[in-house]
């Protein structure tokens, strides 16, 4: 194993730089990871931007990361093992000890590190990992596919099974990105009639190709007049942090129906206490999941033949990559590949 090992690091706030770092040895309960392959989201900006500047080492950012076990820490379960394929999302791992792990409400834990922001993550070749935090990759995805699934997969895989919506029901989801596009596919496969809700007609192909039956420019027609002429929502994902845009929507939504917020935005939402008890409609906030739901959403996309749509750049191209992404150039994910990944341990 390589003594030393490349990482791009937040060095000041909002800039990366990379650095060569000494190779770390797992404590108790965690293993090594050599990084094949790290998503890039958009709450890495946040991440970037937001560092702690004193923070000794820098932080490292990332959550979307897929690698191999190299070295495994005392105390660590024997279902992970050296070679082993796993994945890290933006949960770094439950502890076991909170009254949320204790109900089994592992992706709820209020101790767990959050990958990328409190502890270090995978723009670098190798980083440390909680087992607890561990996910089994399959064989059917390679590393590149996998990682945004670690993300942007989950979050809206999960936000779709809790919107109460069945098979054959009305869903829209606003904002056809690095989550949305997920969505999409995601909401077609479990059966329901997909509305996409975007601005600009140069996404419309994308759009019916990942999965909508209809596609609405919200530059061009009024989306919740359209949705309300099919019939109304059942739910609406929300993927975009705009309240302005969302509350625009929300008229959409039919009786019992629940609109599901994934973008977190600075301003608050506004939404009418009457418009919710008049017809007994919801809001409702998703995030992520737990390793467990984290491989089901995994597996559910190797039997559908689910895949997020990504852009490869290497390690060294990490503040271009973040760039694209900030730019909303990206289309839909910039996955930064790392290392041989044939002898990525050696």
């Amino acid at each position: 194993m390589k003594t030393t090992y490349r990482a791009m690091q937040v060095t000041t706030p909002g800039s990366l730089e990379l650095v060569e770092r000494q190779t770390p040895v797992p404590n108790a309960g965690e293993v090594l990871i050599v990084v094949e392959a790290c998503g890039i989201c958009g709450a890495d900006a946040s991440d970037i931007d937001k560092a702690d500047p004193t923070l000794q080492p820098p932080r490292v950012p990332g959550h979307e990361v897929v690698g191999r076990i190299v070295a495994v820490g005392p105390s660590t379960p024997s279902i992970w093992r050296i070679g082993q394929r796993v994945g890290v999302g933006r949960l770094g791992g439950h502890c076991n000890e909170c009254n949320e792990c204790r109900r089994g409400r592992f992706n709820l834990c209020r101790n767990q590190p959050t990958v990328g922001s409190s502890c270090d993550g995978g723009y670098a070749e190798m980083m440390i990992a909680r087992a607890t935090g561990l996910i089994s990759i399959p064989d059917e995805l390679s590393s590149g596919e996998a990682a945004p699934i670690l993300c942007a997969g989950i979050a809206t895989f999960n936000a779709l099974k809790k919107s109460g919506a069945e098979a054959g029901d009305t869903v829209a989801i606003l904002g056809i990105g690095g989550l949305g596009h997920m969505a999409l596919q995601y909401a077609r496969k479990m059966g329901f009639r997909v509305v996409a809700v975007g601005r600009g007609e140069d996404i419309v192909e994308d759009a019916m190709k990942l999965g909508a039956h209809r596609y609405i420019d919200n530059d061009r027609e009024s989306a919740a007049d359209v949705i309300n002429a099919m019939g109304g929502a059942k739910a609406i994902l929300t993927t975009t942090g705009n309240p302005t845009a969302v509350t625009a929507l929300l008229p959409a939504l039919a009786p019992e129906g629940r609109l599901i917020v994934l973008g977190i935005g600075k301003d608050p939402l506004p939404v009418s206490t009457g418009y919710l008890v008049g017809a007994e409609r919801g809001v409702i906030g998703s995030i992520t999941g737990s390793p467990f739901e984290n491989e089901k959403t995994l597996d559910f996309s190797v039997l559908t033949g689910v895949r997020p749509m990504i852009e490869t750049m290497p390690l060294e191209r990490a503040p271009e990559a973040v760039q694209r992404m900030r730019s909303g150039d990206a289309k839909f994910r910039i996955v930064l590949t790392i290392g041989d990944q044939t002898n990525a341990d050696q």
